[in-house]
Formats: structure tokens, C-alpha cells, sequence
């Protein structure tokens, strides 16, 4: 497998991307804390049938941005669509995780470029996991110890990720030196922060916007999950077209990375429905 890793600028707004394989485009979308290192269970198998970009976006992954940059999930919903028509991508599959999946959504509702969603525990407005966190550290209090601390908080991310888990024990070799690596980097305390003072009203808006969505989608969740309420599947499923949703026992928040071989059996086997049933010229179920 040939990996090329590519880096867009645009003014200020560093965008990088790990491509791979041949085929349709299917786009990788990270988490808050992560980036295109996430994907890397999964990415051999999915650039044997497609076009594999999986992004860093700007202040995140492997991206060094101004401080003051907006991180908001709807202002990097506007630059993924700058960036799919900068590289001539007229019809994406898209695969996101948490926040990134915020950010699908956004994109989806912006534009029918967006042929499918694969949306592993998106953030959504009806789970409420984690939202009096975020107001802390969004708060002039908890954003002065989130900057201060960042630089010297590599002993707390084992205790980080395996909250992560259903199961900590199967958090695969490497992952904490990579992660911790992408979280230290320069300047990534003020990105998380900028991104943190958006989340409500990133939020608040995300229901208007996934009312706008044609695309179908599969949501994917752990029954384990802590971060991402899995009861806030069940109204998603009702808001979204041509929705599916697969439960993977035991696993947390993370299941391309705590079950990599059946996350991404259910994504290629859902893309290949998609395909199918486009080549027949009728939607899903």
C-alpha cells in the first residue's frame, strides 16, 4: 500500500491528509483529539477498494495553525468543501468519528457531494454526555488550566484513552505514544479551546443541519461508549434519511481502532449496499 501524505494551504488554514489506494474517494474524518493517525487500523483495507484520504484538520493532527484560527465544526465543514472542489471531488463517502462526525454532518447538509455517511457516536444535540465539561473548560477558568497544563499533561493521556475503551486492554501497541504526540503539539492547547468555546452553538446547530442531509448513513456505536450517548441514536435514526445503525458489543468510544476488523467489515459492507443500490437507481433502507 502506497501512502502519500499531502498538505493544503489556504491563507493560514493548514490542512494535511494521508492518501491512499485506488477508487472512489471515501473521506476519514478524526475525533477532537486525534487525527489521521486514528484511521491507520483501518486504512489497508478500505485503499484496496478506494481512494483513502484521511485528513488532519487545521489545528488538529499533524497541522500547526494560528491561535486564534476558528476550530468550529461548521468552519471546518466550509473548509472540507473548499478542499473537495480544490481536488475535484464531486461525490465522497464520508467516514467520521465524535466530533468529526459534527463536522460530516455539517458537510452533508452544505452539500450533495456527500454520497454517504459513516458516523461512528457523532456528536449530536440529544446526548448530553460531556457538556458540562466542555462549559468548564470553555470558561476563562478552565481554558487559562486546559493551556497552562496541556504541555505537561503526557501523564494523564493513559488514563485518557482508556476511558476511550470498553475494554482498555485492547488498546492496540502505539497508540498512546501517538496520540500524546498530536496532543502536544505547538499550539494545540488554543486550538482545543477555540474549538471548546463553539461546541454549544456548534451544537444548537446541528439540528437544523442534519434536517438538510440527503445522504444515507450508518451510525456506529459501542455499547460501552462514555463519551457519546447511544441512546441519542434511536432520534437520530428518525431525523436522518435512509438511516442504519450497527451496535457493537462491549466497545467504547472508539470502534475502528477497539474493533477494527468488524468496524470496517460493517463500513465496506455498507458502502458496497450504497453502491449497489445507486447502480439499481433506488435509495436504501
Amino acid at each position: 500500500m502506497e501512502i502519500q501524505r499531502n498538505h493544503v494551504t489556504g491563507g493560514p488554514e493548514e490542512l494535511s491528509y494521508v492518501q491512499a489506494g485506488a477508487g472512489p474517494p471515501l473521506i476519514l474524518l478524526h475525533g477532537l483529539l486525534g487525527g489521521s493517525f486514528c484511521w491507520r487500523l483501518n486504512l489497508p483495507a478500505f485503499s484496496k477498494s478506494y481512494t483513502t484520504f484521511s485528513v488532519d484538520l487545521p489545528g488538529f493532527g499533524e497541522t500547526e495553525v494560528p491561535r486564534d484560527l476558528d476550530c468550529s465544526m461548521q468552519a471546518q465543514a466550509t473548509r472540507l468543501l473548499s478542499w473537495l472542489e480544490q481536488l475535484g471531488l464531486n461525490s465522497v463517502d464520508v467516514v467520521a468519528s465524535s466530533w468529526g462526525g459534527g463536522v460530516a454532518l455539517f458537510l452533508a447538509a452544505l452539500s450533495p457531494k456527500v454520497r454517504s455517511l459513516v458516523l461512528a457516536a457523532p456528536v449530536n444535540p440529544w446526548s448530553d454526555f460531556g457538556r458540562e465539561r466542555v462549559r468548564f473548560f470553555s470558561g476563562r477558568v478552565g481554558g487559562t488550566l486546559l493551556r497552562l497544563g496541556m504541555p505537561f499533561s503526557r501523564p494523564l493521556h493513559l488514563t485518557a484513552l482508556q476511558r476511550m475503551y470498553g475494554d482498555p486492554a485492547r488498546i492496540p501497541p502505539g497508540s498512546l505514544e501517538g496520540y500524546s504526540r498530536i496532543m502536544l503539539r505547538k499550539g494545540r492547547a488554543n486550538n482545543i479551546l477555540n474549538t471548546l468555546r463553539c461546541w454549544e452553538n456548534d451544537v444548537n446547530a446541528l439540528g437544523a443541519a442534519i434536517e438538510r442531509v440527503r445522504a444515507p448513513s450508518l451510525l456506529v456505536w459501542g455499547t460501552r461508549d462514555g463519551a457519546v450517548d447511544m441512546r441519542s441514536s434511536d432520534i437520530l435514526m428518525q431525523k436522518l434519511p435512509r438511516c442504519e445503525r450497527a451496535v457493537v458489543p462491549g466497545v467504547g468510544h472508539l470502534p475502528f481502532e477497539e474493533a477494527p476488523e468488524e468496524f470496517t467489515r460493517l463500513v465496506l459492507e455498507f458502502l458496497d449496499r450504497i453502491r449497489s443500490s445507486g447502480k439499481r437507481g433506488i435509495g436504501t433502507s
